[in-house]
């Protein structure tokens, strides 16, 4: 059996255009996710996203769901979970 571990989601390596890799928590990926999809137009956002009305269901839906969001041409955003060591 699995150990429940490899499950946890708690840690995130994210990587975007021109910046350094980030380690984040999943309450700081969120809140990341969250600004993000506020300065997208609706229309241009995902498509499984519309059937969602507030912009906290919607990070939290990709969080659990995916791990890239197009945020324009020739740019990106991605997040992986990540187990650290401590």
């Amino acid at each position: 059996m699995p150990n429940p571990l490899m499950y946890q989601e708690e840690d995130f390596v994210v990587l975007e255009t021109n910046q350094p890799e980030q380690f984040l928590t999943k309450s700081e990926l969120q809140e990341k996710l969250q600004a993000v999809l506020e300065k997208i137009s609706p229309q241009d956002l995902p498509v499984d996203l519309h059937k969602f009305d507030s912009v906290f269901i919607q990070s939290q839906y990709l969080i659990d769901t995916s791990c890239e969001l197009d945020v324009g041409e020739g740019e990106y955003l991605q997040w992986y979970a990540v187990r650290l060591e401590k």
